[in-house]
């Protein structure tokens, strides 16, 4: 019997992540997947990245991770989202060649000779509550120190396109039963979710004289801050709207939608509805934007982001064809909704180990999140917590002051989730720290620790933070002519924090009025003036925002004394007379290892708190 240090299950996004930091790391690691030809597959929309959630790419590139490698590899279009507001809420968006990005994943992985099994796990090997291997569909058992569950929508998952309902985990592939039900005969708590993907129509069928383009940025960015290439051509994108004919026809056939007769009882993503939801939803509304996007750079493939539907096929052409420029169009893939099962993540720790099972770990879509980015920082968060378990360290938690991965990983297990979480800026108590301008700032030293980071690239991230603090210091004390007619000078990082002003005012100003002049402060610019050029975005932020920043960390610093106020694991809540009957059910269910933790659990009131601080003390 084969043995390992770690099996991951699955070959998503979650599965990538977790498999390739263990690598990296040096663990003896396997990968099962059901089709090893779809390992790094993007199931729904051709993009990487959005609000929130390109902040969570950024972070597993500073970590180490691959996301954002493979993303920049792959990309054919690039956005900064949320320009117009403040730099906490900007968020990088990227349209991806979604064979290609496939294509870097599996060649990355044959690269580096890491083992790959085409099967599927049934169940697991359990001894005294402690994970000791897997059982194959083909009957094969092996043995392993920890197992990594990333099955996405493959857990008893089924399709339904009108009437019609199959079993798959995604259009034209199977899924998987066995090991729900052995987990439910160990006390895990099961539910069911359900989600939903667009058609995909015929490229040439689009008239696109008639629908708006969407450009990229004219200066292109990207994820990585490693040596990928920044994009020197881009693929346009399209927007066009639904009409009342669309909405028309879409009301007089609910009946015939598997979400309103009743086939599909779970909830969907919130945030990204399907089309026969919008329009019930939002009746008075007259249209809806779809974004149509290119599947790759050679592809004939377009992507209806935002016309989610599990109408009949016939319906399906029937209600594209009423959208401007679409009149003609031929679909290529229909629209289908997914009902799957996940385990509410409150069975979880902070490594997303289980609570019941020890090494253990669950990450991505069976935890109950959305999206391809969610699911790989927690890929990523439960390979590097499986390799330190085994290897008796300590385990790697991320705080919610400290990285959006952080603040997803608290929410998931202190409030679990009813249905698909996505991650938006909006969950973030601490925007400002948290902005993806600073990413490697907050974390490419821990990942550096961890191992998962270079010393060549620790050093050029060294390099760039002492320029960037040596750049910010100069600004604090000096000062420059603003008005030669009455030679008044100015503190240029004050000049920053008029609200009318940004890094680009003073870097135009630096040009034409220093460098083109003989001025004391020319040799300074002179040198890096290219500097503050390639490094303008987080110069501006930390100095324009300074007041807020050190506001922030205050409040941190009163939060991580919570944090580090650290509860008993044998405490007996029942024992505590002092508390809340709610306060006593809910601390013995989440057993929560902080104070900190324990504050963010629904029900438990600044009493019960008090009553806690005044045990551990």
């Amino acid at each position: 019997m084969k043995k390992y240090d770690t099996i991951v299950v699955g070959g998503g996004h979650s599965g990538i992540e977790a498999l390739l930091s263990l690598h990296k790391l040096g663990a003896k690691v396997l990968l099962i997947t059901m089709n090893v030809k779809t390992i790094g597959k993007m199931s729904c929309n051709p993009s990487i990245g959005g609000i929130g959630k390109g902040q969570i790419v950024r972070e597993i590139d500073a970590l180490g991770g691959y996301m954002g490698i493979f993303a920049d590899l792959s990309m054919i279009q690039f956005k900064m989202l949320n320009k117009s507001k403040g730099p906490a809420m900007w968020s990088p968006r990227s349209q991806i060649d979604r064979i290609l990005y496939m294509q870097k994943v599996q060649d990355f992985i044959k690269k580096k000779k890491i083992k790959v099994l085409e099967d599927i796990v049934e169940k697991l090997i359990i001894k005294n509550k402690k994970i000791k291997g897997v059982i194959t569909k083909n009957k094969i058992k092996i043995k392993s120190k920890s197992v990594i569950l990333t099955n996405g929508t493959f857990l008893r998952g089924k399709i339904f396109i009108g009437n019609k309902k199959y079993k798959g985990g995604r259009i034209k592939e199977n899924s998987t039963k066995g090991l729900t039900k052995q987990l439910i005969k160990y006390g895990f708590i099961v539910g069911r979710m359900k989600t939903g993907t667009s058609p995909r129509i015929y490229k040439k069928s689009i008239n696109l004289k008639k629908i708006l383009k969407q450009y990229g940025d004219k200066s292109p960015s990207k994820f990585s801050y490693k040596n990928t290439k920044y994009l020197k051509y881009q693929k346009k994108c399209y927007i066009t709207y639904t009409n009342k004919k669309t909405h028309n026809i879409i009301k007089e056939n609910y009946h015939k939608s598997p979400i309103f007769r009743g086939k599909i009882n779970n909830n969907g993503p919130r945030y990204c509805p399907s089309i026969e939801d919008k329009v019930y939803r939002f009746s008075n509304k007259n249209k809806h934007q779809i974004f149509i996007e290119p599947d790759g750079w050679n592809s004939n493939i377009m992507y209806l982001n935002g016309l989610s539907t599990c109408l009949p096929k016939k319906l399906q052409y029937k209600l594209i064809r009423t959208i401007k420029g679409l009149e003609k169009a031929k679909i290529l893939e229909y629209g289908y909704a997914i009902e799957y099962d996940y385990f509410n993540p409150i069975q979880l720790k902070n490594t997303l180990e289980t609570k019941k099972i020890k090494n253990l770990y669950m990450a991505g879509q069976i935890n109950g999140t959305t999206g391809y980015e969610e699911a790989a920082c927690q890929g990523l968060i439960a390979g590097i917590n499986a390799y330190l378990r085994i290897s008796n360290k300590d385990p790697f938690i991320l705080k919610r002051n400290e990285a959006y991965i952080g603040v997803l990983i608290d929410d998931l297990i202190n409030k679990g989730t009813t249905e698909p979480y996505r991650m938006f800026t909006s969950r973030a108590e601490y925007r400002i720290l948290l902005r993806q301008d600073n990413s490697d700032f907050r974390l490419m030293p821990k990942g550096y620790k961890l191992g998962l980071i270079s010393k060549s690239q620790i050093k050029k991230f060294i390099k760039k933070k002492n320029r960037i603090n040596y750049i910010i210091n100069y600004f604090k004390k000096t000062k420059i002519n603003l008005n030669e007619i009455n030679n008044k000078k100015v503190y240029l990082n004050k000049i920053l924090l008029r609200p009318e002003i940004n890094i680009n005012y003073i870097l135009n100003y630096i040009y034409n009025n220093i460098l083109k002049k003989n001025f004391i402060y020319n040799n300074f610019f002179k040198k890096n003036f290219i500097y503050i050029n390639k490094y303008k975005y987080i110069i501006n932020n930390e100095i324009k925002y300074e007041y807020y920043i050190k506001k922030e960390k205050k409040e941190v610093d009163r939060m991580n004394r919570l944090e580090n106020l650290i509860i008993p694991k044998n405490i007996d809540y029942y024992k505590l007379k002092s508390l809340s009957n709610e306060g006593k059910e809910k601390l013995d269910y989440y057993r929560p290892y902080s104070i900190g933790q324990a504050t963010r659990i629904s029900g438990i009131s600044p009493s019960d708190i008090n009553v806690l601080i005044m045990f551990i003390k």
